[in-house]
Parts: structure tokens; sequence; C-alpha cells
């Protein structure tokens, strides 16, 4: 008698571990403090500075959202802060806000952004791979390598102003032409959406800046008052770049505008002109041109000389009287 049949367990392969997603936090020591990088943070990277850190849940927050102002938050054991740097946008030919988000306490800063601020990735790669450079932006505290990064960011926004003030002279050598171009116009709505975008940028920016001088003394060995500044010197001095190529935008729609007014005015002149010359010429025409005798001109064979002579005498006629008042 057969047995009971027994089933066999197929052994299946054993479930692969997924790995941990690697956390794209970069660390710098020295013996005074720590700088830690986060380039384009997620919220593992947030949880990652709740853990360790034990910061604000709102500032974590605000450290991935696109809509942040630039603002200070300060806590008994550190400072935190949102910045917006200017970057500009080649496809869309507009300067847009990139924002840097920083944690400092008294031995350590943490800078969370995007990547496309490349003073602040310059300086950390510099940190990184030269000694020199570390010791000279990490020895002087929290306080002084916050200054060393911001003063990098604002120096970069000068290239960014002295392009818009090139477009702008490239527009105006356009416009002062002969031939306006169409396009004109264009670019001088692109130039004032990237005055108008730049502006937007720096006005709150100017504000976060010129309180740092005050929250900051805390996490600084020497003295930095006269270094902060100069840094508002500085956004003052992109400040009142900003306000000049606004006017002078405006300025140079008006001309364009004022231009192009006249030679339209040009245009409809000569036009009525052409077509009040040609009016008496079509009645003259019309005229002789019907089936009826008219006196000497009926049955002469000189009729279209002397209807030309006519024709001719009634332009040369009309232009002088135009020329004597001036019409033309």
């Amino acid at each position: 008698m057969a047995g009971p049949k027994v089933k066999r367990q197929k052994r299946g392969k054993p479930e692969a571990t997924v790995p941990e997603p690697k956390l794209n936090v970069e660390t710098l020591t020295s013996e005074e403090m720590t700088w830690v990088d986060i380039e384009g943070p997620t919220t593992k990277e947030t949880e990652y500075l709740a853990e360790n850190y034990g910061f604000h849940p709102l500032d974590l927050d605000d450290c991935l959202s696109r809509i942040q102002r630039p603002k200070i938050d300060e806590y008994p054991d550190y400072l935190f802060m949102v910045f917006h740097f200017p970057v500009f946008n080649q496809q869309a030919r507009v300067t847009t806000p990139s924002q840097v988000s920083v944690f400092i306490g008294k031995d350590y800063l943490i800078t969370l952004h995007k990547g496309d601020l490349k003073p602040l990735v310059k300086l950390f790669r510099e940190c990184q791979l030269e000694e020199e450079s570390r010791k000279e932006n990490l020895s002087g505290g929290s306080g002084q390598l916050l200054y060393q990064i911001i003063d990098r960011l604002i120096d970069y926004c000068l290239p960014i102003l002295n392009k818009i003030g090139d477009n702008i002279e490239r527009v105006e050598d356009d416009i002062f032409t002969q031939n306006i171009k169409p396009a004109a116009i264009r670019e001088i709505s692109i130039l004032r959406r990237d005055v108008i975008s730049f502006r937007r940028i720096i006005w709150p920016l100017r504000a976060v800046v010129a309180s740092l001088k005050s929250r900051l003394s805390r996490f600084t060995k020497a003295e930095m008052g006269p270094y902060f500044d100069d840094m508002v010197d500085h956004l003052d001095k992109i400040w009142d770049g900003l306000d000049e190529y606004k006017e002078i935008i405006e300025g140079l729609n008006d001309t364009h505008d004022s231009l192009a007014t006249n030679r339209t005015n040009e245009v409809v002149r000569m036009l009525t002109v052409i077509a009040t010359i040609m009016l008496p010429i079509t009645v003259v025409a019309s005229i002789f041109g019907m089936n009826i005798p008219l006196g000497p001109f009926g049955n002469s064979s000189l009729s279209p000389l002397y209807v030309t002579l006519i024709c001719v005498f009634i332009i040369v006629g009309m232009l002088y009287f135009f020329r004597l008042k001036r019409w033309i």
C-alpha cells in the first residue's frame, strides 16, 4: 500500500537585500569645526540631520521648500538661515533664484543647496583638496567660514550684472541704427524681465545680510563687523546698478516706441502723398478714356501725348505745392 505523498517544498532563491540609498552628505573636519555640505538635499538628508543634530522640524522642512523667503531663525544653540542668490538660466534667458540653507553652531556649519552655485561648490572642493585652503577657511570658526561663503556668492552676482549691462548696450546699438529691427522690442522685454527678477532676489537678501553682523558675533573668534559691512556695501552697489539698468531699459523702450512711431508716420505720409497725386491723374485718365470726343483731343493722333503732358503737369504742380508747404 502506497504511503502518503509528501509535498516537497521548492527552495527559493534568497531575497536580495536592497541597499539603503547613499546619503549625499560630504564632511570636512578640522580641529576647530566641521563643515557639512549637502548638495541636492532630500528627505533622507533632512532625517539624517534631525537624528544627529536635533534641528527644529520646521527648519528642516524649509530646506526642501522652493518658495521659502530669505530669513534668519535664531535658537539658543544655533542659527538657521535661508539665502537666495541669482543664477542665470541660459535657456529662459532670465536670472532665477537658487536657495542656500545654512545651519550654524559653535563648532559646525551645515550648507544645503542645489549645486548650481559655482563659488560654493568650488570653495568646498578647494578645502577638500588643499590643506592650506582648509586651514585658512576653517580655522577662524564657523562665523568666518560663513562670511567666506556669502562673500564669494555676492561677488558672483557682479558678472551676472555686467552681462546684463552688455546686453543693454547691444540692444541700444540695435535701436539707434538706421534699420529698426522688429525683434528689438522683444529683446527689451527680456531684459526688463531679467532685471525685475534680479531685483526680486537682491532686495530681501540685503536685509538678511545686514542683520548677520549682530547675530554671528558669538560664532566668530575675530571682529567681523567691518567685513559684513563691506558685504552690505557690495549689495548696495548691485542694487544701485539694477536701478540704473531699470531706468535705462525704460528709456530704451520709450525711445524705440518713438522711433517706430516716427517711422510709421513717415511711411504713412509718403503713401498719402502718392495717393493724393494719383487721384487727379486717375480723374483725367477716366475723362479722356471715355468714347466721347472732347474738343481738339477727340480726333487728334496726339491725344495720348496731350493727356500724358497734362498728367505730368499735375504731378509737378502738386509736388511743388507740397514742397512749398514743407509736407515733403
